[in-house]
């Protein structure tokens, strides 16, 4: 099917609103750009607009989405159909007549014979019909588009509302769509579109009429009091609370999370300072912030030296005719929950965390795999083992090991539960175990998101991958493994957790040996529940082996290694089980084609080509090769390097110096290309071919001790 080129210039503007209740603010942003982008690459689709990004924009406030494209079609472009009829030896008999099947394609197509064409393929020539198709109306074409944008919305749970058989994330009560001037009737989740949006809840009349798609953002702010454009509210949010903050001769301190959800919160957006005793500086800054942005959504001042000011900023959504009074009301509501953390905080420490671990019993980690207790006992066991392949102090990783998890039984973390970890460091620091042991204890939580970094501490190191390895091969063992976009114990990110500790640290761990060990606490412990049916152990551990090298795949994109790189390494299936190992590999084969190129690629080249050679000679082995049997100039050149340069490929890849060992390998692009220009691998000799089959081979085994490089695209 082909269909007729756009003409940018005819197109105008094209708007679309939905109008709804109150969002859910950390959902709103992603849910503003999946309706936007969606709905955009529909109409790119279907052939209204011309595959420009810079002609999109999405706009989000509490109550509404909405997407502009420049440049749309008013109508679709005439397209044609190509239908494929019966093959033409069928369809004409030997004197030319149409046969009944010819008759039949277009009898069933409404055309006479002479309407058909001929079109030839590779499998043959076949009778077609071209049935041109006059394109759709906007209309027709937008209420496609944005049905297929809204069912493609990244929403856990729809609700209904009313007698309504929609569903959306919040119930829609109204539905804009203008093309310019121009409305464009759709239909979307039981509303008819209209011209109509409101404005603000309480600074403006309501409902605002838009007469023309580009006048809606103007309109809106002017007579709606609502900006609309996230990023510009988002802005004016940072600009006011920095000024404020400075007027109290401090520094605001804006997190993006919180600055995002803010934003999310707001269409009018007024920033305010209060200010909170200063006896509450006594608490942990930690717990303080929690306080301030978790449950009021304030942003934290701090001074000169990064100290916690009592000031904060909260950002209303309401220009109020008296900002003392709703001053007050934020400063009142704080102190009552700073007075409630003072107090968990006091209480909490009444009872030792040691004394807390047995508690632990009453908190379900899995329904099939015990309680936290359990974990723990559990956590203690693989943490030990690790500390001994890693010369650890046993006694210092079993103390953390005991408490790490202690704090989740503390009112404080009962409270602030992103605090966990963070009140254990507290708690334990000021029962005496030593800074070290308390900052262990938080440390073995990290990283807690991709953008954290991983612990240093070879305690805390311990503890951490001791954590995430009995998670992921208890979690696995029971039937949990992520599925889809779904991944509710986070074992993704548990996995590249692992990874990342590991190789961040340069541990030279072995990642099976891991994962064995921890899944052989759960099998003693667990018989009978913690393994599928027909899963055996070892089936297991691959399965979280091969997950978890899944997950090292974006980090080492990240790190900037291209696919081909990971592919390569991948392909080459290293013995060792190491992380450590397989990022020298990557490094090493990066390196080599960045510094070596031209011989990078010539023996990229030439060990695919010798992949090729090799597939329908699966016997050949380079025990076959047999001096005496050379007899072609270039070919003894070639095995003559390959004997030189082989001992000290062996002897860098046995102490790991793949770089090194490539460096030696770049020697044999000129023997290998001489030897392809000049030699007939495919020798009408048998023990002469087979010889120059074993000395490729042999040539691919040494590159395959660091990775495939033949999975390496050659670059033009």
């Amino acid at each position: 099917m082909s269909s007729g080129k756009n003409s940018s210039a005819a197109g105008k503007l094209l708007l679309i609103e939905l109008g709804t209740e109150e969002l859910p603010p950390k959902a709103l942003k992603g849910l503003a750009q999946s309706f936007s982008a969606t709905f955009y690459q529909e109409l790119i689709c279907e052939g209204l607009v011309e595959d420009n990004p810079a002609d999109m924009k999405w706009y989000a406030t509490p109550r509404r989405l909405a997407v502009t494209v420049r440049n749309v079609l008013e109508r679709q472009p005439d397209r044609v159909e190509t239908v494929r009829g019966p093959a033409l030896q069928v369809a004409y008999d030997e004197d030319g007549a149409a046969t009944r099947a010819a008759q039949g394609f277009a009898r069933s197509c409404g055309v006479p014979l002479s309407a058909l064409k001929t079109r030839q393929t590779e499998k043959g020539a076949w009778l077609v019909f071209e049935k041109r198709l006059a394109g759709s109306r906007l209309d027709e074409v937008v209420t496609r588009c944005l049905n297929q944008s809204i069912k493609s919305l990244p929403i856990p749970k729809r609700m209904r509302w009313g007698e309504n058989e929609a569903e959306f994330v919040r119930p829609v009560h109204w539905l804009l769509a203008l093309y310019g001037s121009d409305l464009v009737r759709v239909e979307a989740l039981g509303l008819e579109s209209g011209r109509t949006t409101r404005g603000h809840r309480f600074h403006s009349s309501g409902h605002l009429e838009i007469p023309s798609a580009d006048q809606y953002l103007k309109l809106l702010k002017t007579d709606g009091r609502v900006i609309a454009d996230y990023d510009e509210r988002q802005t004016i949010i940072k600009k006011q609370a920095t000024r404020l903050a400075s007027k109290a001769g401090a520094r605001i301190v804006i997190q993006q999370g919180l600055l995002d959800e803010v934003t999310s919160l707001v269409e009018w957006p007024v920033a305010l300072a209060g200010e909170f005793d200063r006896q509450f500086l006594e608490l942990p800054s930690a717990v303080l912030i929690s306080t301030m942005a978790g449950h009021q959504k304030y942003f934290h001042v701090v001074d000169d030296r990064n100290k916690l000011v009592p000031v904060f900023v909260t950002i209303s959504n309401i220009k109020s005719k008296s900002p003392k009074r709703v001053r007050q009301g934020n400063e009142r509501v704080l102190r009552a929950r700073l007075s409630d953390a003072r107090f968990f905080w006091q209480t909490d420490q009444k009872i030792p965390l040691k004394n807390r671990v047995k508690d632990l019993n009453g908190v379900l980690f899995h329904d099939r795999l015990g309680s936290i207790h359990d974990k723990v006992r559990r956590i203690r066991s693989i943490s030990g083992f690790i500390a001994g392949q890693l010369d650890v102090d046993p006694e210092a990783v079993d103390t953390v090991a005991e408490l790490c998890k202690a704090d989740l039984v503390t009112d404080l973390v009962g409270e602030f539960p992103e605090l966990q970890g963070t009140v254990g460091r507290y708690y334990a620091d000021n029962e005496g175990y030593g800074r070290a042991i308390a900052d262990a204890i938080e440390a073995h939580y990290k990283p807690r998101t991709a953008a954290d970094t991983v612990p240093s501490d070879p305690v805390a190191i311990c503890v951490a991958l001791a954590d995430r390895v009995d998670s992921l091969v208890g979690l696995f063992g029971c039937g949990e493994a992520p599925s889809g976009d779904k991944d509710p114990f986070a074992l993704r990110r548990a996995a590249l957790g692992v990874f990342r500790i590991i190789v961040e640290n340069q541990l030279d761990l072995d990642l099976k040996e891991l994962y064995e060990k921890g899944l052989a606490k759960y099998v003693a412990e667990y018989i009978g529940q913690i393994l599928p049916p027909g899963w055996s152990s070892g089936g297991a551990v691959n399965r979280v082996y091969d997950f978890t090298m899944e997950r090292s795949k974006g980090y080492f994109e990240l790190q900037g290694y291209s696919t081909d790189e990971y592919a390569a390494v991948s392909a080459a299936r290293p013995a060792p089980t190491r992380p450590v190992d397989f990022a020298r590999r990557i490094e090493a084969i990066h390196t080599f084609f960045n510094d070596n190129s031209s011989a990078a690629q010539s023996l990229a080249s030439a060990n695919k080509r010798i992949g090729n050679m090799l597939k329908g000679d699966a016997a050949v082995d380079t025990k076959d090769l047999d001096s005496s049997v050379v007899c072609d100039p270039v070919e003894k050149d070639l095995t003559a390097m390959l004997n030189q340069v082989g001992d000290r490929v062996h002897s860098c890849f046995q102490s790991n110096d793949y770089a090194g060992g490539l460096a030696q390998l770049a020697e044999l692009k000129d023997p290998v290309d001489q030897f392809f220009d000049n030699v007939m691998v495919m020798h009408q000799d048998k023990t002469i071919r087979n010889n120059r089959l074993a000395l490729l081979a042999r040539i691919r085994q040494m590159f395959l001790g660091v990775a495939d490089i033949s999975k390496i695209r050659i670059k033009s």
